[in-house]
């Protein structure tokens, strides 16, 4: 068993040790079958990474705490980071891609796309092997063209306290802990001390809580959900589907 799916089990151990037994319950849609005291789960991720200032002290956070959380790399920031990234591996996060330059994939050629997106895959390639490594599009914008050229599901998100836009962490940790639920995609930035301080505190309240914390990966691998390549996922199970795309 890798030492992601050993976190999340151990999770789900720890949450559920001391509850009655559950009261079977299945989805209308015949997906999972989840009971009346399965833990509420949540994706936490970062965007902009690596960066030694931020990404160090974050790893060694959730580390501390056993969570696993999901990074989209900006490819040139890779460089003079590596030993960040095959951490983040090592430790059972998920990785991911956000382009190379973090610019707007809306609109792009095949050739650029492929210098921004393949670009930075075989990055990460290199350092951690052959994977399945999702993107994420910055600012969220994604055309079908582009869609169709990611080979891999589109990660977006539900809760977005916007952490770049100031430095208060009472404020983007309330931001997050007052209106996540159960099956949501965190988004914050693996950029600012301030936004490291405030996703640990996040962590810290929602634990409390009772959440159990997963990479988006696992998220949907727990909610029965088969990851297609070119559908966008805001949440699971809320999915925000586009039709599949075929190139001419």
């Amino acid at each position: 068993m890798s030492r992601k799916k050993f976190v999340a089990l151990m999770c789900v151990l720890a949450l559920t040790a001391a509850l009655p037994a559950p009261e079977p319950v299945r989805q209308a849609d015949g997906a999972a079958e989840v009971t009346l005291n399965d833990p509420p789960l949540v994706a936490l991720t970062f965007d902009d990474g690596p960066r030694s200032s931020t990404t160090g002290p974050l790893l060694e956070g959730l580390a501390l705490r056993e969570v696993p959380a999901t990074f989209f790399l900006v490819g040139n920031r890779i460089p003079g980071n590596e030993e960040l990234v095959r951490r983040m591996a090592a430790e059972g996060h998920q990785v991911g891609i956000h382009t190379y330059d973090h610019v707007e994939l809306k609109g792009m050629s095949r050739r650029d796309f492929d210098l921004q997106v393949g670009r930075t895959r075989a990055l990460i390639t290199s350092l951690l092997g052959e994977g399945n490594y999702w993107l994420r599009p910055p600012y969220g914008l994604i055309d079908k063209n582009a869609e169709s050229w990611c080979g891999g599901p589109i990660v977006l998100w539900s809760v977005d306290p916007e952490d770049w836009r100031d430095s208060d962490v009472n404020r983007i940790t309330a931001s997050v802990v007052e209106h996540v639920s159960d099956g949501d995609i965190i988004l914050m930035h693996d950029l600012f001390a301030s936004s490291e301080e405030a996703a640990l505190r996040v962590v810290d309240a929602l634990l409390a809580k009772g959440y159990c914390f997963v990479t988006v990966e696992q998220l949907m691998e727990e909610r029965g959900v088969q990851p297609q390549a070119g559908v966008r996922y805001r949440s699971v199970p809320g999915i925000e589907s586009s039709d599949k795309i075929l190139q001419k």
